[in-house]
């Protein structure tokens, strides 16, 4: 039983495909051609790209990973919320996008820093404890213009530009619910068995792995590109 529980975890925050973040082709050639208000269409694509999107849901597994009461979960997904939401309408609708590598390759540094915060090796090796929910609030900034940045490949039209943005990040909230909740009924099932704390270190090991895997893929196809 305590096998099937980890086994399903890792399974659904790492078994997306590696290009998740990617479009299939139908969604390309709706928000290629696109034109004007379609908040329900942008509203559902939003949501499907969180339920993909590998990278946000292994750095939110790793924020979620230890917090226990439901007002602290609320309060760190409302951080995070509220970064990825601004830059996310901000970058799009100032048209200000960073290198789609590079962000990337930052946001798989949110996973690496998150797993190896929650193994304590920031009070172990440098006597210190960052702030965690800035750094959770900070991160989210970046997680949005990572949005952002992919958004802008597609070179929307102005008109009803934000309404669409608006039903985006709707779409984005809704998929971070959905996959959050799985993963806290499984992590809160697991807590249950005494293997939780000493498999809590190898999965937080296995968050930097991935993390560190995912940076090499990025800054690989930054520098070939």
């Amino acid at each position: 039983m305590k096998t099937k529980m980890l086994l399903t975890l890792l399974l659904f925050v790492g078994g997306a495909n590696l290009f998740a973040h990617g479009v299939d082709g139908n969604t390309q050639a709706f928000l290629t051609g696109n034109d004007g208000v379609a908040f329900g269409s942008f509203l559902y694509i939003g949501a499907k790209h969180m339920l993909t999107g590998y990278d946000h849901l292994l750095f939110l597994v790793g924020v979620i990973f230890f917090l226990y009461r439901p007002k602290e979960v609320l309060l760190y997904v409302s951080f995070f919320t509220i970064g990825h939401s601004a830059t996310l309408l901000f970058g799009v609708m100032s048209n200000i996008s960073i290198n789609a590598y590079l962000i990337d390759a930052i946001i798989a540094l949110s996973i690496v820093y998150k797993g190896f915060d929650n193994l304590g090796g920031f009070k172990q090796f440098f006597g210190v404890q960052p702030n965690t929910k800035a750094a959770v609030l900070i991160f989210g900034l970046f997680h949005g213009f990572g949005l952002a940045s992919k958004l802008q490949d597609f070179k929307f039209e102005r008109e009803g530009l934000f309404t669409n943005l608006i039903g985006f990040n709707i779409g984005i909230e809704i998929g971070q619910f959905i996959a959050l909740t799985f993963v806290l009924i499984l992590i809160t099932l697991w807590r249950r068995h005494p293997s939780f704390m000493k498999f809590s270190t190898v999965i937080n090991t296995l968050l930097m792995a991935a993390g560190f895997v995912l940076i090499g893929y990025q800054l690989t196809g930054y520098f070939t590109s």
